[in-house]
């Protein structure tokens, strides 16, 4: 079985998110998003979620690409989470190209190209969020 793991915060969960979702799965044959945490958020990514992390949790677990949602709850932890599940892909958009090729001492490295026409900050600005 290969295992595929992705992260983010997913806050306003959009077609484009969805994208991302049904390619990273496609690529294995089971899919783990690691969701940022409401803490993390706030204090790492200077981010405040529209959605709680419990709402955004319950969004993703509908999805029927996602398998499984464990908490993102520091920037350090791909490595555990990578040997901890035993994964074979780490998948992020392309926004993030370069960042993370350290993990490819551990699993593939795949940057997946972002829906270009939609994100959060497009949303949340358009709205006046």
């Amino acid at each position: 079985m290969k295992k595929i793991i992705t992260y983010g915060t997913f806050d306003m969960l959009h077609y484009g998110h969805i994208n991302l979702l049904q390619r990273a799965r496609a690529l294995g044959d089971y899919l783990i998003v690691a969701l940022s945490t409401d803490e993390f958020n706030s204090v790492e990514k200077d981010k405040v979620t529209y959605f709680s992390y419990e709402k955004r949790k319950k969004l993703l677990e509908a999805i029927r690409y996602v398998d499984l949602v464990i908490p993102e709850q520091s920037w350090d932890q791909k490595i555990q989470d990578i040997k901890e599940f035993r994964i074979d892909t780490f998948v992020i958009g392309d926004d993030w190209k370069g960042k993370f090729d350290f993990l490819k001492e551990y699993c593939e490295v795949v940057y997946l190209e972002r829906t270009p026409e939609i994100s959060t900050t497009k949303i949340k600005r358009d709205l006046r969020i």
